[in-house]
């Protein structure tokens, strides 16, 4: 059974980076043909994708959070990191880490997410 979850700071300021790592139980990071994301659900509003890293290493992000994001992991600890760098209030949200399948747009596991709060 794999298992997510993520940790980071629950408040960070504005302009500051946010950061959050998932830390993956039960199952390799570098498995292939996984992609291992960060989704995020502003309060209010539906699920937004921001990126992946895959088996490989290679990362994908989403095209409107492109320039804010990195997505790098540490396989030695199973973790995968995001950091969203210039956060304002709209970025504040529940941010989980999941995993889908190559070619599949379904996630078949998920952390049970964590609030961040961006605010002075």
């Amino acid at each position: 059974q794999v298992q997510l979850q993520e940790s980071g700071p629950g408040l960070v300021k504005p302009s500051q980076t946010l950061s959050l790592t998932c830390t993956v139980s039960g199952g390799s990071i570098t498995i292939n043909d996984y992609y291992w994301s960060w989704i995020r659900q502003p309060p209010g509003k539906g699920l937004e994708w921001i990126g992946y890293i895959g088996w490989s290493g290679s990362t994908y992000y989403s095209p409107s959070l492109k320039s804010r994001t990195s997505i790098s992991r540490d396989t030695s600890k199973n973790q995968f990191t995001l950091q969203l760098s210039s956060v304002t209030p709209e970025d504040t949200a529940v941010y989980y880490c999941a995993r889908n399948k190559v070619r599949s747009d379904e996630f078949d596991y998920w952390g049970q997410g964590t609030q961040v709060t961006v605010s002075s």
